[in-house]
């Protein structure tokens, strides 16, 4: 019998295929990303030399407005906020960085204007922060901004990427000549740029935005490490929309993702299928809206709660350069960050959905109870309300471990566990202030994130301070669950409230560390 790589015999003790595995994503990514999302449908006079003059005016925040400085700047801000060391690492640029055009031998070309020093020379700069460089391009003829897409020219573009130093490729779905329509159609399309990636010898993490189309939840995992599981998200909590069709998964009219996807309809649709995530390949619900102004402080925190939960990618779509006080406190919470990239790679599943609540203004009211196990034998809960009121929202602990034994079965059910909150540690407006100041003085923001006692995972991975039991990531204890007892707490409107519960005693969970570390 021929003898078999580590990595292979992993791959076939976990059941995880061998597409995702090439080292990349054991926790999902974390940075942030220069997109955003058109507020209407566009119209492009040019479509042959790209539409960045009528985007630029249609686009929220950022929309065509790349550049070169505007990644340094934004690496920056990583760096001296301290987000950078809370774990985003990952600075993704988005579509509208081309000229709209190759040249004569079909290699791509960076728009000289926006991008005067080339690609290599950004990646360069963004790699001496101590960074990752992340970009864009479409499995279709053109971008969704009418740029050179990368369809039949993946071998080559794959190679421009890896010399450029590209870290992370963003892979859209727009103008793709009509090859969709069956999982096998899509699949075969970005298989081939996830060879021709391989083939350069550069580990480049590979994300697919294909929507949700073609069921691709179940094979986006055989060859990328993360996939767009629904329509484009919209700054919203409630709202439903025509253009996201696909906000109910049970929706017989569902025709196409679309756009304008509120929070709870990703949430929604993932949930049928939220087990699909594992180390290495990931269900991505889009981008992270906090701080672009369309929902509370509240929807917000539920909003980051969730993703992390849910093991989503968590890239920012905000512009840090003019982050709000209030904005870093919800992103640069560890004890929520933790979650996210907690070693078992599991995400929460919903074990209780209820629709007889106060609905909002549009409609819209339901609560969820999602739960979920972590490394070390923790388990995160997360009560989340979306009705139009306050609620008293309690879990049965046989509802909050149901997936480890229907019908009160569980062995965790008769345990006592220790409730932690994972939002008590915030850290306070004065301090986010203080570290936003802009100044050069790098070292007084060190010194005060040093004074908050708050974490650096560029010192010490959430893998190791889970493992020691750093306080920083276990939230803070307030209250205990008796054996075969009940969580209860009041949820405001529009919120979640999030816990980690731990066993006082033995750890009895069947899972201590990560697929991955078999």
């Amino acid at each position: 019998m021929a003898s078999l790589s580590v990595s292979v015999i992993v791959g076939l003790l976990v059941g995880s295929t061998i597409g995702v595995n090439n080292g990349l994503a054991r926790t999902p990514q974390i940075g942030w990303v220069s997109s955003k999302k058109p507020k209407y449908p566009l119209v492009c006079s040019n479509p042959s030399h790209g539409c960045a003059d009528t985007l630029e005016n249609n686009w929220n925040s950022l929309g065509c407005d790349v550049s070169d400085s505007l990644l340094l700047d934004t690496s920056d801000k990583l760096v001296s906020s301290g987000l950078r060391d809370v774990g985003y690492t990952y600075v993704v640029l988005d579509d509208c960085w081309s000229a709209g055009r190759r040249d004569s031998d079909q290699w791509l070309l960076a728009d000289r204007k926006k991008f005067p020093r080339g690609m290599k020379a950004v990646a360069d700069d963004i790699h001496a922060l101590g960074l990752l460089f992340g970009m864009y391009s479409s499995a279709g003829e053109m971008t969704c901004a009418r740029f050179a897409g990368s369809l039949d020219f993946e071998s080559q573009d794959a190679q421009a990427f890896a010399s450029w130093g590209v870290d992370y490729l963003k892979y859209d779905n727009c103008y793709h000549m009509g090859r969709f329509g069956t999982p096998q159609i899509s699949y075969n399309r970005y298989d081939v740029m996830w060879k021709a990636l391989n083939a350069t010898g550069r580990p480049i993490l590979y994300s697919l935005s294909n929507w949700g189309e073609d069921y691709v939840h179940t094979w986006g995992m055989s060859l990328a490490n993360s996939w767009r599981m629904s329509g484009d998200i919209y700054d919203a909590f409630t709202r439903p929309d025509a253009l996201c069709s696909c906000g109910d998964a049970k929706d017989p009219h569902c025709i196409a993702p679309g756009t304008h996807c509120s929070v709870l309809s990703i949430m929604n649709r993932v949930s049928a299928f939220s087990d699909r995530a594992q180390p290495g390949g990931w269900n991505d619900l889009d981008m992270l809206e906090v701080g672009n102004g369309g929902m509370t402080d509240d929807e917000y925190k539920a909003h980051f709660s969730m993703w992390a939960a849910l093991k989503s990618p968590l890239l920012m779509g905000h512009d840090l350069r003019t982050m709000s006080p209030t904005t870093l406190t919800i992103l640069n919470n560890p004890a929520i960050i933790a979650i996210s990239q907690d070693p078992l790679g599991l995400a929460v599943n919903l074990a209780l959905r209820d629709t007889n609540v106060k609905k909002d203004k549009y409609g819209m009211g339901e609560t969820h109870l999602w739960t979920g196990q972590l490394a070390g034998g923790d388990q995160v809960v997360i009560l989340f309300n979306a009705a139009d009121q306050d609620i008293h929202m309690s879990a049965s602990l046989e509802e909050i471990f149901y997936y480890e034994g229907p019908e009160g079965s569980a062995p965790q059910a008769k345990q006592a566990w220790d409730v932690y909150d994972l939002w008590a540690g915030r850290m306070d407006i004065e301090t986010a202030q203080k570290i936003l100041v802009d100044d050069d003085d790098l070292r007084s923001r060190e010194q005060l994130l040093k004074e908050a006692n708050w974490y650096n995972s560029s010192a010490m991975s959430y893998k190791e301070g889970l493992k020691s039991g750093d306080p920083r990531l276990l939230g803070k204890k307030t209250s205990s669950i008796a054996a075969g007892g009940t969580l209860s707490v009041l949820v405001k409107r529009h919120s979640a409230e999030a816990f980690r519960l731990r066993n006082p005693g033995e750890k009895t969970a069947r899972y201590s560390m990560a697929k991955d570390e078999l």
